[in-house]
């Protein structure tokens, strides 16, 4: 509780929840892109199991830091390279991510209405959690190793961790409904995936791309779509009859 109550341990509880809260975007928009391929009813709550897995894995994962830490040791080498667990949990989560967002791209592009939407409603409840659930290994990975890299003290990792989180159910709806509302938003949002999923495949062969660089990507595109969106809508309106 004293971590609390100094200066440091305040502005490393604020830095460390912002960052988690950064971090969290990625996985934000996986989840309510994966959720829409449920019923509408089934959807929020979908989210909020999906979000509630999340904030149970990185817990989890930071009470073993130990283990979290053993699994940037290599395991065996291929070629001259070290492959850790790490690598291999990026490598597979990046694949997942890559494959799973090519296919929504192309359901969103090539299928009909009508495949879509039986397509949808093959979807069940649990393969959809599943889905987020292990994604949220890969994602609370990277998170956890850069809370543990930031702060000493577990309790305002946890705490941090927690307010992140929070803060990500109550924009959950939000964004969920602004990337179905617009389709090239969500087919924006998907090109973003497969770009993290690359970037989790070269992280694995050890190729470290700084996220400043990704998040500052995705913003800017982000920015012009909204232009875009914008620009649209000011057409629309002109073109109705006074």
């Amino acid at each position: 509780m004293e971590a609390f109550l100094t200066s440091d341990g305040l502005v490393a509880l604020a830095t460390l929840a912002a960052l988690e809260i950064v971090l969290g975007v990625d996985n934000l928009v996986f989840i309510a892109i994966v959720s829409a391929r449920l019923p509408a009813n089934q959807q929020p709550l979908a989210r909020k199991v999906g979000l509630a897995m999340a904030l149970i894995t990185r817990v989890l994962l930071l009470l073993t830091l130990s283990w979290i830490m053993g699994l940037t040791q290599p395991l065996f080498h291929v070629l001259g390279f070290g492959v850790s667990g790490r690598s291999i949990i990026l490598f597979a989560g990046g694949l997942f991510l890559i494959a799973k967002a090519t296919f929504e791209i192309y359901a969103k592009v090539e299928m009909s209405h009508e495949e879509a939407h039986a397509e949808t409603g093959r979807r069940s409840f649990t393969s959809v959690v599943i889905q987020i659930m292990i994604l949220d290994i890969v994602f609370s990975l990277d998170s956890v190793i850069t809370a543990v890299g930031m702060v000493d003290n577990v309790a305002i990792m946890v705490v941090a961790i927690v307010i992140a989180m929070g803060v990500m159910l109550v924009a959950m709806e939000r964004v969920s409904s602004f990337v179905e509302a617009h389709p090239s938003v969500k087919l924006l949002a998907l090109a973003f995936l497969i770009l993290i999923g690359v970037v989790l495949v070269a992280d694995a062969f050890g190729h470290h791309v700084p996220k400043g660089y990704i998040y500052f990507s995705m913003a800017f595109s982000l920015g012009v779509e909204l232009l875009n969106l914008r620009y649209r809508s000011r057409q629309a309106r002109r073109r109705r009859p006074a």
